[in-house]
């Protein structure tokens, strides 16, 4: 009996090593497989959903002792993750299809620095979501990679967004190497031709933001008039559960006349109206009391920085993961104050380092 307790409480000390040793390498890897999985699916729920089924294979791997063999832990959760989501696609297109109204990504709140940070949290803020605060993940990118075919998007996102070798990625995907360039090429031509690479001054932007949302919110025909591109464009999402367009809405007049028309017939009483990065960009994250009412993005005409697409979400299962002070810049105005109001996991442990919706992952 002594020999074989001795034998049991050695294999469950390799165990709980083993489980110790998995879980560092995947938190290791976890913000890089969820910026991967995010922009691959533009929804932080699906993309949690993911990395749990990506935490589960490589500890099921782990555990099977196979874990010391991988020469390449990255790679290997790299490939497991972007299969997995390509798996998870026909699901979330299912979804799509009987989803009401325009379809948005969901919003990702990030972070940036008060003015107040040392200069070590800003540089420890820039290191921890480089990969969530550029162009790579911004609201106006996402709706373009959804009309790409799933696996373009997979080979734009490795490729374009993180850098990898086409060469590397037909080894996460199982195609060649001719095959993958001929999908990178495809996907590029598609993408440029809908949104040449251009960054908007992150102040302009910020300007230009707090500029609409007052003359959404406050009612201001003439300034909305000033702001608005010509061929504007006004993307609403309420999924059927909050009052929104139909589809999309073209057009200076129609849009400036649609968004006055709403400001003074059907906004809550009270809105405080609250200034975050959203995507990478500075935006409008807008609340009714303590609950998240909608996230507003605007995107800007490269030679004239007038609004050239607006993307306003309201659904509320997709502001779940907004909350009240959460990565705020610490810049917030009340309404009042801009213009008059008219599978089985068995035993294995869960996903280790999993982030609220919304946060950065």
């Amino acid at each position: 009996m002594t020999g074989r307790l001795i034998v049991t409480e050695t294999l469950a000390q390799h165990r709980a090593t083993a489980d110790d040793r998995a879980t560092e390498v995947f938190v290791g890897h976890r913000e890089l497989l969820f910026s991967v999985v995010y922009n691959m699916l533009g929804s932080v729920s699906d993309t949690e959903d993911v990395l749990q089924e990506t935490w589960l294979a490589w500890a099921r791997r782990s555990r099977g002792g196979l874990g010391d063999e991988i020469d390449n832990p990255r790679a290997y959760l790299v490939r497991i993750a972007v299969n997995q989501a390509l798996a998870r696609q026909a699901s979330i297109n299912r979804r799509r299809e009987t989803y009401v109204g325009p379809w948005l990504p969901e919003p990702l709140i990030t972070r940036t620095p008060d003015a107040q940070d040392s200069a070590q949290a800003v540089l420890a803020t820039d290191a921890a979501e480089s990969a969530l605060r550029n162009e790579s993940v911004s609201m106006a990118l996402l709706v373009v990679l959804e009309t790409l075919t799933p696996l373009e998007r997979a080979v734009f996102v490795l490729h374009e967004v993180f850098g990898y070798a086409h060469t590397e990625i037909a080894e996460i995907l199982g195609r060649s190497a001719s095959a993958i360039r001929q999908l990178a090429h495809r996907a590029r031509e598609h993408v440029q031709a809908r949104r040449p690479r251009y960054q908007t001054d992150p102040y302009v932007q910020q300007q230009v933001t707090e500029r609409f949302v007052a003359a959404s919110l406050g009612g201001d025909l003439c300034e909305l008039m000033d702001l608005l591109a010509p061929d504007v464009t006004l993307w609403t999402d309420g999924g059927g559960k909050a009052r929104s367009a139909l589809r999309p809405v073209q057009g200076r007049d129609k849009v400036a006349r649609l968004l006055n028309g709403y400001a003074s017939t059907q906004l809550p009483e009270a809105l405080d109206i609250q200034y975050r990065h959203v995507n990478g960009d500075p935006s409008a994250v807008v609340f009714s009391g303590d609950s998240p009412y909608a996230v507003m993005v605007v995107d800007l005409d490269a030679e004239n920085d007038h609004v050239t697409d607006i993307y306003l979400v309201t659904n509320p299962d997709k502001l779940q993961g907004v909350r009240q002070g959460q990565g705020g810049t610490g810049h917030e105005a009340p309404l009042e104050a801009r213009g008059p109001q008219d599978g089985g996991a068995g035993d294995i442990p869960t996903l280790p380092g999993a982030a609220d919706p919304g946060a950065a992952g």
